[in-house]
């Protein structure tokens, strides 16, 4: 954490100094894991180790899954089936790989949201949000490949129906979806080009996360208050702050048994409850399901793409949609600059708290249009939620910044943590403890 004052790593044996002037990675880890953390941080800052786990479990049990998958669309529903019900555990890898990816999409979420209501993305975090935004648009690349894996009928015509969105991009369109079907139509050559890519694209998130968590290493954590650690001296740090061990690991680790022991639960008991049945039928070009619905993650976009029923001007209902689904992530990963409050938490702006829930539960609206046929009222449904989804972003949130009267804010982290907890808190016992 750049510019706080703390504890540097000093080798003490012979062996530490060996290995620290040859690489320093003994160093990294001290500093990684004695990083001075605001002592403030709530509940809602766990979702990062939900996540890192996450990834790696991913990692983990697609590359087991891999050695019994065979890519080609004459073998890879059946290869599924044999992972099922013949390879060890095979049945308990599937399941846990496959609803890994909800708990991924579910923490991402809750991550994405408490950064913007704490103001996580405003200055000095632009890159680090930035980054974060990347390994999301990353994220929902590597899980549409791997919904196509299986070869059900679900998985056909998901890519087929995807993949036809960037034929409605004027000159490149074509293409593009071209060279991401490998011909004319979703055929072997496609499954194999995401098959390739969804086994590789895992690796590349995982370097960015590394960034990610370099980036927010040098600028510190944010935390509820929204105001800085005090840099002027190493006291006034420690004040602000408590070491990351033990506290906050402790802390994430006992959020985390938590998450798994609900995520156990639905791997034993309803593995296939998020998922489709059609995905246990094998893909058929000659038969279109009733109602194409892809996974629960892309709802909300999937609801905005299917909002737009109109022409606009020169630009016709496809192309519209297309730009509603990309634009509305291009959208959050612009809002450091769209927000132009100075107040960074939403704890203190008491407009921004309301219009903020409105957010949340449009969000959960265009999710439940995006699962509903594209009939009425879900497409006006959709396309008013559409609408406001938008204008939080480009009207509400800009002015929010000029018409809003925030309510004061505490001068210190220290202020902020013995206001919830009284003054004679101590730090080193209460960090466990979530903040209001």
């Amino acid at each position: 954490m750049s510019g706080i004052p703390h504890d540097h790593y000093e080798p003490k044996t012979g062996a530490e100094k060996w290995v620290e002037s040859r690489l320093p990675a003994i160093g990294i880890v001290h500093s990684t894991l004695f990083i001075p953390t605001p002592k403030n941080l709530n509940w809602m800052w766990i979702w990062g180790i939900v996540l890192a786990f996450c990834l790696v479990m991913q990692i983990a049990t697609g590359v087991v899954l891999v050695m019994h998958y065979t890519p080609h669309i004459s073998l890879a529903f059946s290869s599924v089936e044999h992972i099922m019900r013949n390879v060890n555990g095979g049945w308990a890898l599937r399941y846990i790989h496959a609803n890994g990816a909800s708990l991924f999409f579910f923490a991402v979420y809750c991550h994405i949201f408490r950064g913007i209501f704490y103001g996580s993305y405003k200055t000095p975090r632009e890159i680090t949000w930035i980054v974060g935004m990347l390994i999301y648009l990353l994220m929902m690349g590597t899980a549409f490949m791997g919904y196509v894996l299986p070869w059900g009928q679900m998985s056909f015509w998901g890519a087929t129906v995807i993949t036809g969105l960037f034929g409605a991009i004027p000159v490149v369109g074509e293409p593009i979806q071209t060279l991401l079907l490998g011909g004319p139509a979703v055929d072997n050559p496609t499954l194999n080009r995401f098959f390739s890519l969804h086994y590789l694209l895992p690796f590349v998130i995982l370097g960015l996360v590394v960034v990610h968590i370099w980036a927010f290493h040098t600028t510190g954590n944010n935390n509820p208050a929204g105001v800085e650690v005090r840099r002027g001296s190493k006291a006034e740090a420690e004040a602000d702050t408590l070491p990351f061990w033990p506290y906050f690991v402790i802390k994430d680790l006992y959020a985390l048994v938590f998450v798994l022991v609900i995520f156990a639960a639905i791997v034993g008991f309803m593995p296939n409850f998020l998922g489709h049945p059609d995905n246990y039928i094998e893909a058929n070009a000659l038969q279109t399901p009733a109602h194409i619905v892809p996974e629960w993650y892309f709802l909300p976009f999937y609801a905005m793409l299917r909002a737009i029923t109109f022409d606009i001007w020169f630009i016709d209902s496809k192309l519209g949609g297309v730009l509603a689904m990309f634009g509305s992530i291009i959208l959050l990963a612009l809002v450091p600059w769209l927000d132009t409050s100075n107040v960074r938490s939403g704890r203190y702006r008491p407009m921004f708290k309301i219009w903020f829930w409105i957010l949340v539960f449009d969000f959960l609206l265009l999710m439940w249009c995006g699962a509903m046929p594209a009939e009425q009222p879900y497409v006006i449904i959709s396309q008013l939620a559409t609408l406001y989804w938008f204008g939080f972003f480009l009207v509400i949130l800009p002015l929010l910044g000029v018409m809003e009267k925030p309510t004061a804010q505490p001068a210190t982290i220290e202020a902020d943590f013995a206001a919830h907890y009284g003054p004679k808190a101590d730090g080193a016992t209460m960090a466990g403890k979530p903040a209001e």
